[in-house]
């Protein structure tokens, strides 16, 4: 297949190109890596494959018009993974207007190219498929009983981010029934793994544990969310790109509903079976409760029935393997946290997309 991937600098999208490029992959033989590379993507994610022909890493934006319509023609693409958009909550209620931008207007754009390169490839008598990556989010906040969301739960987007992400979930579905663009969705719980940006909460929680730093836990840390190991969202996503019905959404879930404050104390425990004897920390001394953010969910999950029932696919690991795996990668890749954390990993830039 000839794909065009969208954000495949970042965390999902990086453990994606490795798998689609992997031995458990798809047959990928040209993957064209398109990536605006904000703060969040980090060119070391993927610096082993500088030497891949299969991997073709360009900068830009998904909003460049010009630039997205010229790589739809020059490298006439079978699919597009679009995995770009803003995500971090935080961020969206501090300056919510790149969230719009990024992940409402540039989907737009985005659609309008795969909207002509489809006609186009329609009338050659060429398939084409267009897997739009949502979140949970977009369902808003559930209670202790409520069931977990289903692809018919109503939208409630409750934070700028999960806002601009229902509109472009919004946008993808209307360019199916109104254009008949072949369009999936799928919309995940949250992920975890290696190479997360350490702002979110497991490797930030993991480095601060190491350092012997307080850890800040909002509200009363009860919140709970759906965990899914990010190498589990991504043979999800290669099955339901290959098989998804056009049209339809997709939830991926880990089954796996957690606490903040468990998961912390989770890593708390794994981090310490790593360290000195005389560097272990117990949780009383390191957790702090702080204020909580405004419009904080109380509780996402995710049934993910009808992708498990459709497509065959089944979350591989549980919180107990995968938040193992996933402290054992940090420790083993210490510098890379380091290199974020001084701003060092922002100075390599990649190719403009040219000829």
């Amino acid at each position: 297949m000839r794909i065009l991937l969208t954000g495949g600098y970042g965390f999902i999208g990086s453990n994606l190109v490795r798998h689609l490029l992997g031995p458990e992959g798809m047959g990928v033989s040209h993957l064209v890596n398109l990536d605006k590379m904000t703060y969040a993507a980090n060119p070391e994610n993927l610096a082993d494959l500088v030497d891949d022909p299969r991997h073709v890493p360009i900068q830009g934006d998904i909003g460049d018009e010009g630039l997205v319509t010229r790589l739809f023609v020059e490298h006439d693409f079978e699919a597009v993974i679009h995995l770009a958009a803003e995500s971090h909550v935080d961020r969206s209620i501090d300056a919510p207007e790149a969230f719009v931008m990024t992940n409402v207007v540039g989907t737009y754009r985005l659609l309008e190219a795969a909207r002509t390169h489809h006609r186009r490839r329609s009338e050659e008598g060429k398939d084409f498929r267009f897997l739009h990556v949502s979140t949970d989010e977009v369902y808003g906040s559930l209670s202790p009983a409520d069931p977990a969301f289903s692809e018919t739960t109503a939208y409630a987007p409750n934070s700028p981010y999960s806002a601009s992400k229902a509109a472009s979930d919004h946008l993808v579905r209307a360019y199916f029934h109104t254009y008949g663009l072949p369009v999936v969705t799928t919309n995940c719980s949250n992920n975890y793994g290696p190479r997360q940006f350490p702002e979110k909460l497991i490797p930030l929680m993991i480095s601060k544990i190491r350092r012997g730093e307080a850890l800040p836990v909002y509200g009363d840390g009860l919140q709970v969310r759906d965990w899914l190991y990010v190498e589990d969202h991504c043979r999800a996503l290669a099955r339901v790109l290959s098989e998804g019905r056009p049209g339809e959404v997709y939830n991926i879930g880990g089954r796996n509903e957690l606490t903040n404050l468990s998961v912390v104390k989770t890593l708390i425990a794994l981090v310490n079976e790593r360290l000195p004897a005389t560097e272990r920390r117990e949780a009383s001394d390191l957790i702090r409760h702080v204020t909580d953010r405004p419009g904080h969910d109380r509780r996402y999950a995710i049934d993910s029935s009808k992708i498990e029932q459709e497509l065959d696919w089944h979350p591989l690991e549980d919180p107990e393997s995968g938040f193992r795996k996933t402290v054992a990668w940090y420790f083993e890749n210490e510098g890379w946290i380091d290199r974020i954390l001084s701003g060092s990993y922002r100075g390599e830039r990649l190719g403009s997309g040219a000829g």
